[in-house]
């Protein structure tokens, strides 16, 4: 049987990204894994200058930043932006709105993510709900998996991008159905062809069934990477020939499954 380090190195991901309010971002010395990708998930939960800075000693780390959060924001306040440790890259984002205030909300986006990245030109650039702008904004596009990612990168490859594109996705370690929906069931209904095809009402986690659980089940392979190491592996692996340069997985059953053993 695999241990964790195994398992994750099985995968073929080239990064693991961690969610501050999930688990301490330190916990990334513990995995087998170079690049570490921050999420941001509010301004409460950044993790201190000191912890990046000693990661960014053994790592190569992106921290997300909305360029239009304050202490962000390339047009306003940029107060955060000097406070990133030398060595941490960043990741610039439009921002979720579930972590923004109204007034982060109601700020454009273009200008901000054009600006931010000219100043860190070497950062990776979100492309989650503003594709048109990152795209405009260059550099390394950094997108949520889907069911159309092997296609449209396939159609930008032939259209003559040779930017890198950067794969995030949720992962599941396991071919065990109910793990498997409880994980990322209710990250995969929120999908909207995955809503409109969903009964109304339906459970989104292991207590679907039906046709819920059909569907559910089909979207967690479209918006996940889900199954044995192995499986992983050979979707990673269309991935890159379809012309990703990177694949990050975010442990959605928590980093002990990826964990080094002592």
């Amino acid at each position: 049987m695999l241990t964790g380090s195994e398992s994750a190195t099985a995968t073929g991901l080239d990064a693991i990204a961690l969610k501050p309010t999930e688990c301490a971002v330190e916990r990334a010395s513990d995995l087998p894994f170079e690049t570490v990708a921050v999420d941001y998930e509010g301004r409460e939960h950044l993790p201190d200058a000191e912890t990046l800075a000693s990661l960014a000693e053994g790592h190569e780390v992106f921290l997300t930043t909305p360029v239009r959060a304050d202490g962000f924001d390339p047009l306003g306040d940029d107060s955060l932006t000097d406070w990133i440790p030398e060595g941490v890259r960043r990741v610039l984002v439009a921002g979720h709105p579930a972590y923004l205030s109204e007034a982060e909300r109601s700020r454009a986006v273009a200008p901000r993510l054009g600006t931010a990245k000219e100043r860190a030109n070497d950062a990776w650039v979100g492309t989650e709900s503003v594709e048109r702008i990152a795209l405009a904004a260059g550099g390394p596009q950094y997108e949520l998996l889907s069911r159309s990612t092997t296609r449209d990168l396939r159609a930008l490859r032939a259209a003559g991008l040779d930017a890198d594109v950067v794969i995030y996705a949720p992962t599941v370690l396991t071919d065990d159905e109910d793990a498997v929906l409880d994980a990322v069931g209710d990250y995969s209904a929120r999908r909207k062809p995955v809503a409109r095809a969903l009964p109304d009402g339906a459970a989104t986690d292991s207590e679907a069934t039906g046709r819920a659980r059909d569907v559910l089940l089909r979207a967690t392979r479209d918006y996940a990477l889900v199954g044995t190491p192995e499986t992983v592996r050979e979707r990673v692996a269309e991935l890159k020939e379809a012309g990703a340069t990177t694949v990050v997985g975010y442990p959605a059953r928590g980093v002990d499954a990826f964990e080094r053993q002592a």
